[in-house]
């Protein structure tokens, strides 16, 4: 399964010159955690996550003798362009899944942006979706499995079950060719996790 399998393609983003107090709108009413900045081309110039517009934005208690020198310190910085980060992890479209999941994971990223060159931004990638593939119902992984193999075959030549997320391919053929491009075809199905094939008449 590649990046663009499991990506959110209509991405939300915002510019530099948007204001912390804006992007902080946007965060909240999506349910989102970070949101890509953009330029007028959609290249991405960086991303501004929760932790980024949090940062100075709370004053201590007015009891707090810490008050005194955040107050001293001035106003914290208005624009996301000031605050966002410009380290961005990215990915391609054509990232494999498990690669980004893992980067993901070792890193703490909650959400990567995904950029195809030529294009800029083209989507991105968030714990949240990941989740979903991996929670796909079962009626919608064969589904969609059908469907891969409809198009390859032109007919419904396999007979296609699935339960939790494992896929039993019924063949009456032994075409080891054949079996290995229906194996691939729904392994590529988001949500699968494995691929069984059986006889059809076994």
């Amino acid at each position: 399964m590649l990046t663009r399998d499991v990506m959110t393609r209509d991405v939300v983003t915002v510019r530099r010159d948007t204001s912390v107090r804006e992007a902080a709108r946007v965060l909240t009413g999506h349910g989102f955690t970070a949101l890509p900045v953009v330029d007028e081309r959609d290249d991405l110039l960086g991303i501004v996550t929760e932790a980024d517009l949090l940062a100075g934005r709370l004053r201590h208690d007015a009891r707090s003798p810490r008050l005194a020198a955040e107050l001293a310190a001035g106003p914290p910085s208005p624009a996301v362009g000031e605050v966002m980060t410009t380290d961005v992890v990215t990915a391609l479209p054509w990232t494999d899944a498990a690669d980004l999941v893992e980067t993901m994971r070792a890193r703490g990223i909650r959400s990567v942006p995904v950029v195809e060159p030529g294009r800029g931004l083209v989507g991105i990638v968030s714990r949240r979706d990941v989740l979903g593939a991996v929670g796909r119902p079962d009626e919608v992984i064969e589904h969609a499995v059908r469907r891969g193999l409809r198009n390859y075959a032109g007919r419904d030549r396999w007979t296609v079950s699935v339960h939790d997320g494992v896929v039993t391919l019924a063949d009456d053929t032994e075409d080891a060719t054949e079996r290995h491009v229906a194996t691939v075809i729904a392994q590529n199905v988001p949500g699968v996790v494995d691929v069984r094939i059986v006889p059809a008449r076994g």
